[in-house]
């Protein structure tokens, strides 16, 4: 009975084995490809003797890990680096998958981290050699500078009519996560001719090769083309209105009548002192002791606001206002009719494109090396865990081991600082306050500055409120914006405008004193601070 208890579980470890070995061997077989960087790169991968190439690769950890990577070590260089495969990779039948990571240690304002896969060498290439002309399949990874941010996917394709090689670029392909994180990135190749892209294992683009709204240009040329030898013809009218030429000006039209007159109602107020400036020199202030007429030129007291003009309707010449003129029409011109002899928009016709051709699936060139050949003004790019696969899981189970783990202890470090240095903020909430600040600072403000900088203070301190403050700040510019184009400052705020009332009977003249009170409002800034005449240069 012991004995056939022991050959029963012989029998099972036998086939426990027998599948453990079997899986993985079935995993293996679907890694066409993956370097872990664990061990140094040197006489594995080769680096481009091309005199442009003098960016120095290293073998260094990631910040904050013992794991190894390729790092690009120095700024403002060019880098060229290439591995050959042991064996060529066909994208033609099945499921590819071309994952890797890449970690922007120093951020990237301006540079690539992507790889090319290169064609076999037969194509015109050595490894030596390599450069941004070596022959590539797919192009595939972040790039970032100036207008230009993107994910990268470029497939070179083969026009089996003119035997030209021709890159298709992805379109609205995903933006570059901006941080200093590591992130992994993944191309999948699927036989249904589909393409997915994907950042962190979160799929950002869905393509397919074959479709012209997902490639530019597209794979498949169009059928028809304009024709390049046909030309417009000379009476072909494009206009589709016309002034109307029976149309005449009439004769009460007057084209010089100006768009305003002066106000013949408007009276000036009584108690208006003509001769008294809106500004004097203000008794109080002294000339600084160490002012040096030579070298800074004669001092001026600073202005303040006239006393008496408080106590009047106004100071100063006192001038009509000006009123909308009802006999202003400004220019005449003829009315537009419908032209009779519009054609519509002109354009060749369509002839049978020469280049033309029909496609199941796309040509792919086979993959039989891997290249890095970047320009970049960053440091710090660090590439690790590249593989090539033909199952998705695989990549899957690539990303939750070996990327997912480093992720999650940088995010953890990144929160931590990013809470540190904004007292406790969160990261959003430190870049909406960064920006109210420095909408604090426009100068149009004014006296509503402090109010602003008052409200942001103590959003600060109750940080759950950040959406109401926004809000308020949003508010107090859009109403001194308001202000200054409607009912600003005037060259000549003594103006004033008349608003004939009619109530009983009776008409009430407002105009004018509503014109003193907005002078004395538009005086308030030049009451703040004292002025100098500016030193002048010896």
């Amino acid at each position: 009975m012991e004995e056939t208890r022991r050959k029963i579980l012989a029998q099972y470890a036998f086939l426990l084995l027998a599948c453990c070995f079997f899986s993985q061997l079935y995993a293996t077989s679907d890694v066409k490809f993956y370097e872990s960087f664990d061990e140094a790169f040197d006489g594995r991968w080769i680096v481009s003797e091309k005199e442009e190439y003098s960016g120095v690769w290293k073998h260094a950890k990631s910040e904050g890990h013992d794991d190894y990577g390729l790092l690009v070590s120095e700024k403002a260089r060019k880098y060229a680096i290439v591995k050959e495969l042991d064996n060529v990779v066909d994208l033609k039948d099945g499921t590819v998958v071309l994952q890797y990571e890449v970690r922007l240690q120093d951020g990237l304002e301006c540079g690539g981290a992507y790889i090319k896969y290169l064609r076999p060498q037969e194509a015109g290439w050595t490894a030596k050699g390599f450069d941004n002309e070596s022959p590539y399949t797919i192009m595939f990874g972040p790039d970032k500078c100036g207008a230009t941010n993107k994910v990268h996917f470029i497939l070179k394709h083969k026009n089996p009519k003119s035997g030209e090689y021709v890159e298709h670029h992805l379109k609205f392909p995903p933006s570059v996560p901006a941080d200093k994180l590591t992130h992994v990135y993944t191309a999948v190749l699927k036989p249904d001719n589909d393409v997915l892209i994907l950042v962190d294992g979160e799929e950002k683009k869905k393509a397919n090769f074959l479709s012209s709204d997902d490639f530019e240009p597209p794979l498949i040329p169009a059928e028809t083309i304009p024709d390049p030898e046909d030309k417009k013809p000379e009476d072909w009218d494009e206009r589709a209105k016309i002034p109307d030429p029976d149309a005449k000006k009439p004769d009460d039209w007057d084209e010089d009548a100006p768009m305003e007159i002066e106000d013949e109602e408007a009276e000036k107020p009584e108690g208006w002192l003509d001769d008294e400036p809106e500004d004097v020199d203000d008794p109080e202030a002294t000339k600084p002791e160490d002012w040096d007429d030579d070298e800074d030129g004669e001092w001026e007291a600073p202005k303040v606001d006239n006393p008496k003009c408080a106590e009047a309707p106004g100071c100063g010449e006192w001038k009509r206002p000006m009123i909308r003129n009802p006999a202003y029409k400004g220019k005449w011109h003829s009315p537009l009719i419908d032209n009779p002899n519009y054609k519509g928009i002109w354009k060749p016709r369509d002839i049978p494109n020469p280049d033309y051709f029909e496609l199941d699936k796309p040509n792919f060139e086979p993959i039989a090396a891997i290249g890095i050949e970047i320009w970049t003004m960053q440091d710090g790019i660090l590439f690790d865990n590249i593989l090539i696969a033909s199952d998705e899981k695989v990549a899957e189970s690539y990303r939750k081991t070996a990327w997912k783990p480093k992720f999650d202890v940088e995010k953890e470090k990144q929160k931590a600082e990013e809470e540190a240095e904004s007292g406790g903020l969160k990261g959003y909430q430190k870049v909406v306050f960064d920006l109210l600040y420095k909408v604090a600072g426009v100068p149009f403000l004014g006296e509503h500055k402090a109010k602003v900088l008052d409200l942001l203070e103590k959003a600060e301190k109750q940080p759950n409120i950040t959406v109401g403050v926004v809000v308020s700040v949003v508010v107090v510019v859009f109403s001194v914006l308001l202000k200054l184009i409607f009912g600003g400052k005037k060259p000549q705020p003594a103006i004033a405008s008349v608003e004939t009332e009619k109530t009983d009977g009776a008409e009430t003249s407002t105009s004018n004193s509503q014109a003193a009170e907005e002078k004395e409002e538009q005086s308030e800034d030049a009451a703040a601070a004292p002025r100098r005449r500016t030193r002048r240069d010896n």
